[in-house]
């Protein structure tokens, strides 16, 4: 325990691994994108237990390895119980970790991205915000924080809406909203961008795709 490391990040996905185990992959502020193995996460009165879930936010301390961390203990600030009764909230919610998750890396300053992803859940969660919206904002604002966005490719008809979410204070995102015809041509747009830097696969934009009709 006195070599553990703590980290500030959040579940972005859990695998059971063997008969007891997981493998975790989180979001840091530290050392951005890691791997853990939680062992034993997986028996019922395990300290890990509830920590070794996806959306877990908090404080990890982490043991490292020669290729992943092994995690030993966690303070847990957040578990977004609410949004895994919430439905289509929780489609959402995979998506984001998905997307973080596709361009988040090891080594590099996960702070960005992880109080994007943090803040677009809880905005989930608020029920006088259009989820299709909270989707688009963190998306735009996603591709801009790791250099694969410009406002200027934008209509002008939402460029200014776009420039908002490119450039506002993170704590001021999701304090808007817009009119359905804006809503559909920022989608369109986004759309757009997204075809052109992403490289592979996302389910869950799949499922959110057949569940949801976006």
């Amino acid at each position: 325990m006195n070599d553990a490391m703590e980290f500030s990040g959040m579940v972005l996905s859990a695998m059971p691994v063997g008969e007891n185990d997981k493998r975790l992959v989180l979001m840091t502020r530290e050392e951005g994108k890691i791997t853990a193995f939680a062992r034993g996460a997986r028996r019922p009165k395990s300290t890990l237990l509830a920590a070794s879930n996806p959306f877990v936010t908090g404080r990890f301390r982490l043991i490292p390895g020669r290729d992943a961390y092994s995690l030993v203990g966690a303070e847990v600030k957040d578990y977004f119980t609410e949004l895994a009764a919430d439905i289509p909230g929780i489609y959402y919610g995979f998506y984001f970790l998905e997307m973080t998750g596709y361009y988040g890396r090891e080594g590099l300053d996960g702070t960005g991205m992880l109080n994007l992803t943090y803040l677009s859940l809880k905005a989930l969660q608020n029920d006088r915000l259009d989820d299709r919206l909270v989707r688009r904002i963190f998306e735009l604002r996603l591709m801009a924080i790791n250099g694969d966005y410009s406002p200027e490719t934008a209509d002008g008809r939402i460029r200014y809406t776009c420039r908002y979410i490119a450039a506002a204070p993170i704590e001021k995102l999701y304090t808007f909203t817009v009119a359905p015809d804006i809503l559909n041509d920022l989608a369109k747009h986004i759309d757009r961008c997204l075809s052109r830097v992403i490289d592979r696969r996302i389910r869950s934009r799949e499922i959110l795709s057949k569940f949801v009709g976006e």
